[in-house]
């Protein structure tokens, strides 16, 4: 069986101590937004994208590095992690996989209010450092929430 790959985005959006969670109906799984990085898109762009037609809310991304410009070349914002995540597994062969950049960034509110078409503003839940840690959640999930959330917390 052939692999297939795609590029995607996540970003963990933090807002005081707390990180953004949905239900995600196809897969059960309890995720933070992201999606699909677009062909016209820098996976920066898809992790914006996505959590603004997710959430509504305009995130601010956590960056550690510094910028580097020319008449023919700039920086562009890398990824906290990247992840290569098995999403379609028959046996031991895998179908599909996801090459997930993983963002963290920061928001102003708690108030979502998702794009028309997205899932309803009741699917999210916000999670603090304790809730992660006491949840039943995938470990890297659980993982990333609390770096995201510690990285917001130290650019205070």
């Amino acid at each position: 069986m052939e692999t297939t790959r795609h590029f995607t985005a996540t970003v963990y959006i933090v807002n005081d101590g707390a990180t953004a969670l949905h239900e995600h109906k196809r897969l059960n799984l309890r995720l933070p937004p992201g999606g699909h990085v677009d062909r016209d898109e820098l996976p920066h762009e898809a992790a914006l994208r996505e959590a603004r037609e997710e959430t509504g809310l305009p995130p601010t991304l956590l960056t550690d590095q510094r910028d580097i410009a020319s008449e023919t070349a700039r920086t562009i914002p890398r990824p906290r992690h990247l992840l290569l995540e098995d999403i379609n597994v028959h046996g031991d062969e895998v179908g599909h996989q996801h090459i997930d950049h993983i963002y963290y960034a920061t928001v102003e509110s708690r108030r979502i209010d998702p794009a028309d078409g997205e899932e309803s503003s009741e699917v999210w839940e916000w999670y603090t450092s304790e809730d992660l840690r006491t949840s039943d959640l995938d470990a890297d999930v659980v993982e990333l929430g609390l770096d995201a959330i510690d990285c917001a917390t130290e650019r205070r």
